[in-house]
């Protein structure tokens, strides 16, 4: 990650002729307070293991808090506990526990608040209301945190990395767990979320909001109370992620809502009551992801334009397609469907004939969702046939005039 490195070198280049103050219950300086207060710019201070219970800690000048066998900041349920702001700050090693809850503030473990150039590593982070809050930050990395909450209601649990009118950060590889949302972006431009574990949240494993320029890559996202969301933003790229056992009747692994402009590339949807569910979206590219085991995997409403679903494979979903029109805007090409019962005569491993994915029972399902009890009955099945020799509910245009033969992808099947 080159804007991680840029900032470990600036941090070497400050640290270089800096002083270590060592804070410890059998040391000179025994409060964590003091040894900040005595730390000049670039020192080190150095936190012995042990239990430290010292209310709201602030730093505010560019030094380094390294925990040593992983002391405990304990916020006593009471406080924030500690409270970044500034630049070249690095916390790292710390184990920060019991932070205050407060209905009036966004009390975390960890805030940074006008801070640049910071680095949070390695920390573990439990019972907290929200785990990391970074409020007006730029160039700063988050990194290989464990963050882990105590799951109450969406009103009583904060996030565990929450961001808020930021730019250029990047959250890579932590493990986050039991918070409202696992990652909250909002008014968050030209950032970078990789590598994390977001799962057992209340609501979203990833949250955006009014986010743009951003990507997201290679991160699991597993048993979240709704999935992901992606709403009011653009040019977004969401690559290589993975999206599993998002069960509920009003969850998805991916909701796009009102966004445009974005890739989404050789993701993973397994096991999701809706894989991706798409609402006043445009300019989307659906591109070589993986569709299986899910209840729907792609609800493309009617109010979506311009968008392409291509080289994607769908396999043992309940319905690979649904929509609430019949006038459709987009385009699917080039993807591999299990359903697909044509031939190939010349070859090729392109179908001779088009694939129509919206099943007139799915079409019935959207207009009245009780139908769903008829589900693999002879009868739903006589009617789909019926429809697909003979088109009239579904929409015409919805169509995939060139289905692959053979996943290229997946060659097992």
């Amino acid at each position: 990650m080159k804007q991680a490195l840029t900032i470990a070198l600036l941090f070497l280049a400050n640290f270089v002729f800096a002083n270590i103050i060592v804070v410890g219950k059998d040391q000179i300086v025994t409060s964590l307070k003091n040894g900040i207060k005595l730390a000049r710019a670039g020192d080190t201070v150095l936190l012995q293991k042990g239990i430290y219970k010292e209310g709201n800690i602030i730093i505010d000048k560019p030094i380094r808090l390294i925990g040593v066998n992983a002391p405990v900041l304990d916020g006593e349920n009471k406080y924030e506990i500690l409270t970044v702001t500034g630049e070249n700050v690095w916390v790292k090693g710390i184990h920060f526990k019991n932070s205050g809850y407060s209905s009036m503030n966004d009390y975390a473990s960890i805030s940074l608040v006008d801070a640049r150039y910071c680095i949070i590593e390695n920390n573990i982070i439990e019972h907290s209301y929200f785990g990391i809050h970074v409020a007006n930050a730029s160039n700063c990395t988050i990194i290989e945190n464990t963050i882990k909450g105590t799951p109450k209601t969406e009103q009583t649990s904060g996030n565990a990395v929450h961001l808020w009118k930021c730019d250029s950060i990047v959250v890579e590889n932590n493990d986050v767990q039991g918070h409202r949302d696992g990652i909250y972006f909002e008014f968050v431009t030209h950032s970078y979320i990789y590598q994390n574990h977001s799962h057992n949240n209340i609501r979203y494993g990833l949250h955006f909001m009014f986010s743009n320029n951003d990507t997201y890559m290679e991160n699991i996202f597993t048993e979240n109370g709704a999935g992901v969301a992606v709403m009011y933003s653009h040019h977004v790229l969401m690559h290589s992620n993975t999206f599993k056992l998002n069960w509920g009747p009003n969850s998805y692994g991916l909701l796009l809502k009102e966004i445009s402009d974005a890739q989404i590339m050789n993701n993973n949807f397994d096991h999701n009551t809706a894989a991706i569910q798409m609402e006043s979206t445009n300019r989307i590219e659906v591109q070589s992801n993986s569709f299986q085991n899910n209840g729907w995997a792609l609800r493309i409403s009617a109010s979506c334009n311009e968008n392409t679903v291509d080289h994607n494979r769908f396999y043992a979903n309940t319905f690979d397609v649904a929509t609430n029109g019949t006038m459709m805007l987009n385009q699917f090409y080039n993807n591999y469907w299990d359903k697909y019962d044509g031939y190939d005569m010349n070859k090729d491993g392109i179908g001779d004939i088009a694939y129509h994915p919206v099943s007139m029972y799915s079409m019935v399902i959207e207009q009245n969702p009780n139908s769903l009890l008829l589900l693999r009955s002879f009868m739903v099945s006589l009617l789909d046939k019926a429809e697909k020799a003979i088109p009239s509910l579904t929409p015409e245009n919805l169509i995939d005039e060139q289905p692959l033969m053979r996943s290229r992808n997946y060659d097992q099947d």
